[in-house]
């Protein structure tokens, strides 16, 4: 197996919902939401991937660093890479339904898993994709980290004791997904998420920070970490670029919890300009659906460790020997 291969079983079976575009960038499938596109005009998609393309790299190579390490530790775990998969649900209507919610999501987990890392689960408006992504992580013995939408305080408990009998090792929630229609949704106060923390055992994530001000509600909350993220383009139109805001975000959070995020990364050199202006991680999404529906679990796998093997690449070309050696100097 190798990426043509993949790229190629992935356009017939995404077709009508990706076009595998040789450059993922949102603008062939502006506004298809159903589907794989970005809200409206498709700038909040278009915009996660051009602010990462407007940073330049500054090249070093007279240094010691010939053998990069791209090792973190991440809620008790080691994982080999700071790639990790991002939840990821809706099959039936986003991607056509070539895969159901338990194929994908043993391709996602396993997949991530075999490369040293973690992956995620999502939810959507049927419940049973939820606990779909759920029995598959628990099935790995808990490594992976399934996601729920903002849904109502009820539901929310309901779904922190299906993660906790699962035995995950934590769980998350996109709050960017409270605008939606079609799922019982609602935005989160700090109190609304201290009740929610409060009530479980789990480390608990929450997804979809583009402000300073709600990273630090998230903190105040008890957040195990955050992911900046605005939903991959697909919640509102023209917001900034992922890398547009992670700076302010990552220097107001200061080390206190980790800060990981999302949007429009593509490569190992996209991998290396996030953790420059300040993630601990990262989460990539639609290359690995792409990935997922042209070789299930091992296309996974061979997409994150390609980008790891680029982030390798770059970091011996910018001097950094581990991943704490990446910050702002290595870019222009």
């Amino acid at each position: 197996m190798n990426i043509k291969t993949v790229r190629q079983t992935a356009r017939e079976k995404l077709k009508g919902f990706c076009r595998v575009c040789p450059e993922c960038n949102g603008k062939a499938c502006a506004g298809e939401v159903p589907g794989m596109g970005g809200m409206g005009t498709g700038a909040s998609f278009k915009n996660n991937v051009e602010a990462l393309a407007a940073f330049r790299i500054n090249m070093r190579t007279l240094h010691s660093a010939k053998h990069p390490d791209t090792k973190l530790k991440l809620f008790g775990q080691e994982l080999k890479t700071p790639i990790l998969g991002a939840p990821i649900t809706g099959n039936n209507f986003n991607m056509g339904g070539a895969l159901n919610e338990h194929e994908w999501a043993e391709a996602m987990i396993q997949g991530c898993l075999t490369s040293g890392t973690l992956g995620s689960t999502g939810d959507a408006p049927d419940p049973a994709m939820y606990k779909a992504g759920v029995e598959v992580v628990s099935k790995a013995q808990g490594q992976g980290i399934p996601f729920m939408k903002p849904r109502q305080l009820d539901e929310v408990f309901s779904y922190l004791r299906q993660a906790e009998q699962a035995g995950v090792l934590a769980v998350g929630m996109d709050v960017d997904a409270a605008g939606l229609v079609t799922i019982p949704v609602s935005p989160k106060s700090k109190e609304d998420l201290k009740q929610i923390i409060d009530n479980t055992s789990l480390p608990f994530i929450i997804k979809g920070i583009m402000t300073v001000d709600e990273a630090e509600i998230a903190i105040e909350a008890g957040a195990a970490a955050i992911v900046v993220s605005n939903h991959g383009g697909r919640v509102i139109d023209h917001t900034p670029g992922t890398a547009e805001v992670l700076p302010e975000i990552a220097s107001a959070v200061n080390g206190r919890i980790p800060v990981i995020v999302d949007g429009g990364i593509r490569t190992g050199l996209d991998v290396l300009k996030m953790l420059a202006l300040g993630a601990d991680a990262v989460m990539i999404g639609r290359p690995l659906i792409i990935a997922g529906y042209g070789g299930g679990a091992e296309g996974v796998a061979l997409v994150i460790r390609r980008m790891t093997n680029e982030l390798k690449q770059a970091m011996v070309l910018t001097g950094c020997s581990t991943l704490e050696d990446i910050d702002i100097d290595v870019l222009f």
